[in-house]
């Protein structure tokens, strides 16, 4: 889904970013140019960052490290 009209940025592409080590809208902007025109989609590319954000973390591995004896 486009998120971003204004420069034809969809939701796979911020998730993308996310992936990649975007944390802040700022980042998305940088790298992105979302919110660059008329700012309209700065909440939902917020929110998408957001939930990409939470999914990364619930994935990452879980190393397992025996206690110091």
């Amino acid at each position: 889904m486009y998120v971003c009209i204004c420069n034809a940025i969809t939701d796979k592409q911020i998730r993308k970013a996310a992936k990649s080590g975007a944390r802040s809208v700022r980042d998305l902007q940088r790298q992105l140019g979302v919110a660059a025109g008329c700012g309209s989609c700065i909440d939902t590319a917020s929110e998408i960052l957001r939930e990409s954000s939470q999914s990364a973390r619930l994935t990452e591995p879980v190393v397992y490290q025996p206690a110091l004896a």
